[in-house]
């Protein structure tokens, strides 16, 4: 095996030699798992960088061969797509890294949490890398485990434990339908491989395969009925990471763990790689009929996590409903335009990796100087205080809210503009979120930076130590240029019939929302527009807690209801036998007139028998 087949290798494994070393070597040592971690996390991202230079690199080797039945490889592919994520991961990982040894630093368990981290990394790595369905499967389910850890590192906490709990049991929902959509494309394709997928649909052959593959009985409903449920199935794995409606609500309550992990998991990576996983099967996206459905789906929840939003008072809660809202758009983006093995949509989450990231670590800088202080409305006039956190988060928030000129305007547009060429009702969902975008992000900068302090933590805050700066000011550079450079490749916005009305709307929708939440909130003292229903979320927590319990009831009812008639049948069958037994033991007396007498009945009785019969 040549070196280039085994740099993808090298860039995997990297991490989890990292998480072993921690967990078993140096767990008890903070500094040094402090050290190993945050190395393999630099050496990660020049590895990323490096990649650019070689050509596509495809590598395998075989996990389990069952002959013709079942052959399912380890393979790592290093293409285009993945490149572009491994950017991604490694650089939002090193530097949210670099960050934690600060953050991180009086944690009694910050051995642990470098290890998790770590582990973390790999697995989210092998997401990217997985060149097949059933090894993306594996580390998709690392992911989750990863994450339950880093969402419950502070597991005395009550709050952080439910959390964990939360967004572990959501996501196996989710995780249910993708392993039934991976076993009917298997069934159907005879191959958990995308290259061969692909390759099947692209050549024409795939409905001579499905016919092949499938018994009568399942292709009764016809291939690309059968494909469409296949690929609903899927989207049901990226519905569980990506937070789409209606499995949503674990990612608010993920906020509970610390505030780097909200950074590198729930802002830039893990709730990315179902947007990632939609781009790498879009041609099966767009040979189904699925892809509407997604786009509908990806709609409805930008707009109702803008929308609970607006009415949000911790600060990292506001920009968890924000990271759902943005997901939302990134895959309507892969329902309405797949063709471009998900252009637009992964062009968005190239550039909001950057300018969330930087949201969520300016506002953990924040938290850090307020001695863990969330509520937006305890802050105030720390643009006075903390003015490197306060330019850089600024930029962040212009970037979010789609300010001409900076990344987030370039990528949020492609998807607008892919809205407006397929379906102008999803176009004018995702407009009406860039107007609530625009909206809940100045309430929170205005809120939280400008006007008075409204508590002497805010009053005492003060910029964090360069470990936590530096990684801003860097970020706040990319949320600026992260762009430029895919502007050619994703946007084409010369080419398109929306290309001019588009962008227009989309800049008045940014000053509209802009100046309304500046005029509602400029020298506000307390929320001047109160909405319980925004304000609770649409109850779907209460919903989903109704359903559960009323669940368990009637799951209660019935378990009584059959304890009651196996209790029954028991007592039954032993009464039966007490009876029986009680009767028999009338026969045994022991005195052998009774038995002679007995006898005698009998013989008589088979007397009458054969002579009356």
């Amino acid at each position: 095996m040549d070196t280039a087949k085994l740099f993808p290798w090298f860039i995997l494994l990297n991490p989890l030699i990292a998480a072993v070393l921690i967990l078993v070597a140096t767990r008890k040592n903070h500094g040094l798992s402090a050290v190993i971690s945050v190395g393999s996390a630099f050496f990660g991202l020049a590895a990323a960088l490096c990649a650019w230079s070689l050509p596509e690199v495809h590598s395998a080797v075989q996990w389990i061969d069952f002959g013709s039945a079942l052959q399912i490889p380890l393979g790592v592919k290093l293409d285009h797509l993945a490149k572009t994520m491994l950017l991604v991961v490694a650089g939002i990982g090193f530097l949210v890294h670099l960050y934690s040894t600060v953050y991180m630093e009086h944690d009694e368990s910050k051995a642990r949490f470098f290890g998790h981290l770590s582990l973390f990394m790999f697995s989210m790595l092998g997401i990217v890398l997985a060149d097949n369905f059933a090894m993306m499967f594996i580390f998709w389910e690392l992911v989750g485990v990863s994450s339950y850890l880093l969402i419950g590192h502070w597991f005395t906490r009550d709050s952080a434990g439910k959390a964990a709990n939360k967004a572990f049991i959501m996501n196996r929902l989710g995780d249910f339908g993708f392993m039934l959509g991976i076993l009917m494309l298997w069934a159907a394709f005879g191959t958990v491989g995308f290259d061969q997928m692909r390759g099947m649909v692209n050549d024409g052959s795939a409905m001579q395969i499905f016919r092949q593959n499938l018994p009568a009985g399942q292709f009764f409903i016809h291939a690309p009925l059968y494909l469409t449920v296949a690929v609903l199935l899927i989207f049901c794995g990226a519905m569980g990471k990506s937070a789409q409606f209606p499995l949503h609500t674990w990612l608010p309550d993920a906020m509970e763990g610390p505030t780097p992990v909200s950074a590198l998991i729930h802002a830039a990576t893990m709730v990315a790689a179902g947007v990632y996983m939609l781009a790498r099967i879009a041609f099966l996206i767009e040979w189904s009929q699925a892809g509407e459905i997604i786009a509908w789906v990806g709609a409805i929840t930008s707009i109702l996590a803008a929308l609970m939003a607006t009415q949000q008072d911790d600060i990292k809660r506001v920009l968890a409903y924000s990271t759902l809202s943005q997901l939302g758009y990134m895959v309507m983006a892969a329902g309405l335009a797949p063709n471009a093995e998900g252009g637009p949509a992964m062009f968005h989450l190239f550039t909001h990796a950057f300018f969330k990231a930087l949201l969520f670590l300016g506002a953990g800088a924040v938290i850090h100087a307020l001695h863990h202080e969330q509520d937006i409305w305890k802050m105030g006039g720390l643009s006075k205080t903390m003015r490197v956190t306060t330019a850089t988060f600024a930029i962040g928030t212009l970037a979010l809210t789609g300010c001409p000129g900076l990344a987030g305007f370039f990528s949020k547009d492609a998807i607008l503009l892919a809205a407006f060429g397929h379906n102008k009702a999803l176009f004018g969902i995702g407009l009406a979120t860039a107007f609530l975008t625009a909206f809940y992000m100045t309430r929170l900068f205005v809120v939280a930076f400008l006007g008075k302090h409204r508590s002497e933590a805010a009053h005492h805050g003060h910029d964090c130590p360069r470990a936590m700066t530096w990684p801003l000011v860097i970020l706040a550079f990319l949320s600026i240029l992260a762009a430029y450079g895919a502007v050619p490749h994703w946007f084409g916005i010369g080419h398109h019939e929306g290309a001019k009305i588009v962008p227009t709307l989309a800049i008045l929708a940014f000053l509209a929302g802009s100046a309304v939440g500046w005029v509602l909130y400029s020298g506000a003292e307390k929320e001047p527009l109160s909405v319980p229903l925004l304000r609770n979320k649409f109850y779907f927590d209460e919903i989903y807690g109704a359903i559960v319990a009323g669940t368990q009831d009637v799951l209660a009812f019935i378990a009584a209801g059959m304890d009651a008639i196996v209790l029954l049948v028991v007592r039954a069958a032993g009464g039966m036998t007490l009876g029986l037994g009680y009767a028999l033991r009338l026969f045994q007396v022991g005195n052998v007139q009774a038995y002679a007498f007995i006898f005698g009945l009998g013989v008589v009785g088979l007397i009458y028998f054969l002579v009356f019969r």
